[in-house]
């Protein structure tokens, strides 16, 4: 497995991670603990070294899960985890809290379910327009001093809040949702990244299964999964954007690889301090993703690719009203 660098924070990592909020949280039922286990003990043995968690997560049930899979590889892993959530009685509603003292809280608790003594990387996973994006990043700082953290993340932030928070913290990697069906971040964060040295996870680097092809129109899901929400995943949303599953074919099938690969070997080539966390649920799919980290795609290749995605007009919001309100800030 290849390594990179997350932006200049001298943080390396797989080229790769596994992203494992899907097997515990948003997708339907969880996995079962011995086969999640499994799963991510597998990635481990393929190369993979960095693995995305988050508390909110179950809640609480993914840090526990990622905690038991890489105690044994504890020294060969960088695990990144999450604050910024209190829950509501019945642990299903997600309250942003990011105050000091709930974020130390918070830390002693993924601490304790992750088995380990130090978080790798530590991600501000909704910006709380409550608490100055200053206090939060001093905060951290303060928690890398005392060594029960290594680095500093932002999740879904909006330029400017990077900036200042990198003012007083270093920000080591900005996750956000980024793929083929979801070019936002190019048009002021990429560069912005770029500029400050920042690396950048972009988690759903397959549209949350679209981008793989196997989510036709006329898919349905369950209320148990969260794209039964997503306006992306209507009816209409779908039969509107099968024109970008088409196209993904029509090279997968050029390049003799997957739609899958091609997405994920596109996103790699976008920059060398991009590191992608696809998840998924089974190991034929986790081997799938991997090997796309083995493609190359040709200048000439990419130049093809994004002069194709120009003409895919891409319908449907990717988060419902509610959601959609908590990025970008």
């Amino acid at each position: 497995m290849q390594k990179r660098y997350l932006g200049k924070s001298g943080l390396e990592v797989s080229a790769m991670g596994l992203g494992c909020m899907g097997l515990s949280f948003g997708y339907g039922p969880a996995t079962r603990t011995h086969e999640a286990v499994e799963l991510i003990r597998a990635a481990v043995e393929r190369g993979v070294t960095f693995f995305d968690t988050a508390e909110v997560y179950g809640p609480w049930l993914n840090e526990e899960v990622v905690g038991e899979a890489l105690k044994p590889f504890r020294d060969r892993v960088v695990i990144a985890t999450k604050f910024g959530f209190t829950f509501g009685d019945d642990n299903k509603q997600q309250i942003l809290n990011s105050r000091p003292e709930h974020i130390r809280d918070a830390v002693e608790g993924s601490l304790r379910r992750l088995k380990t003594e130090v978080i790798d990387l530590l991600y501000q996973h909704r910006v709380d327009p409550d608490v100055p994006i200053e206090d939060v990043a001093g905060t951290v700082q303060a928690l890398i001093a005392e060594g029960k953290v290594r680095y500093f993340g932002l999740s879904e932030a909006g330029a400017q809040t990077i900036r200042r928070a990198h003012s007083v913290q270093p920000v080591t990697a900005l996750q956000s949702e980024y793929s083929m069906w979801w070019r936002e971040p190019e048009q002021e964060i990429l560069p912005l990244l770029e500029e400050l040295g920042i690396g950048f996870v972009p988690f759903s680097p397959l549209g949350k299964g679209f981008l793989t092809g196997a989510i036709k129109t006329g898919t349905t899901f369950g209320d148990d999964d969260f794209r039964s929400k997503v306006p992306r995943f209507a009816a209409d949303a779908l039969e509107a954007n099968e024109k970008l599953v088409i196209l993904l074919g029509e090279l997968a099938a050029e390049k003799e690889a997957t739609s899958a690969q091609i997405a994920l070997a596109w996103l790699l080539a976008q920059k060398p301090w991009i590191v992608p966390i696809p998840g998924t649920t089974k190991l034929h799919r986790l081997e799938e993703n991997l090997n796309a980290t083995e493609f190359s795609l040709s200048d000439a290749e990419l130049r093809r690719i994004t002069q194709s995605l120009e003409r895919v007009k891409i319908t449907g919001e990717r988060y419902p009203a509610a959601l959609q309100a908590r990025v970008g800030r």
